[in-house]
């Protein structure tokens, strides 16, 4: 079979590989994107939400997490779902090795994070992780200090 704009036989490289979350090279994270995956951990998985995200987590046996994003086409356009998709990725790139590996953890984007200023989105996604016990114990301590007035 013909794949390629040339008619050569062209095969696309995989997007995302077992060391790569979305293209961004992870240390411990991997994507989740099986159906039947979310579906467990909506139904068996702890929950702890707020006004801006939904985060579901259970254990998932082995030594790396894996993170799926949900936003709901009726939270807007594509471009809107989408740049909500980027700032909790980047969220969670940029905080990884505060988290404890071997976790499934699925984001669910609510209607009041469409817009939200990037700050907020991030102090609610590492409240939600630490109300769940996702965070290492260190960062909890960092966290704490780094958030106290002088």
């Amino acid at each position: 079979m013909l794949n390629g704009v040339d008619g050569s036989n062209f095969c696309s490289p995989r997007l995302f590989t077992e060391s790569k979350l979305w293209g961004i090279q992870m240390k411990f994270s991997k994507a989740l994107k099986l159906n039947h995956l979310f579906r467990r951990l909506y139904s068996k998985g702890r929950s702890a939400a707020n006004r801006y995200l939904v985060l579901y987590c259970r254990k998932n046996g082995s030594q790396e997490n894996r993170i799926g994003l949900t936003v709901s086409a009726k939270l807007g356009h594509a471009v809107v779902r989408n740049r909500l998709r980027r700032q909790l990725r980047a969220i969670y790139r940029l905080h990884e090795a505060e988290f404890q590996p071997g976790w499934d953890i699925v984001v669910v984007g609510r209607s009041r994070a469409i817009g939200a200023p990037y700050q907020k989105l991030e102090e609610s996604y590492l409240s939600l992780a630490k109300k769940l016990g996702l965070l290492r114990k260190e960062a909890e301590a960092v966290e704490e200090a780094a958030s106290r007035p002088d």
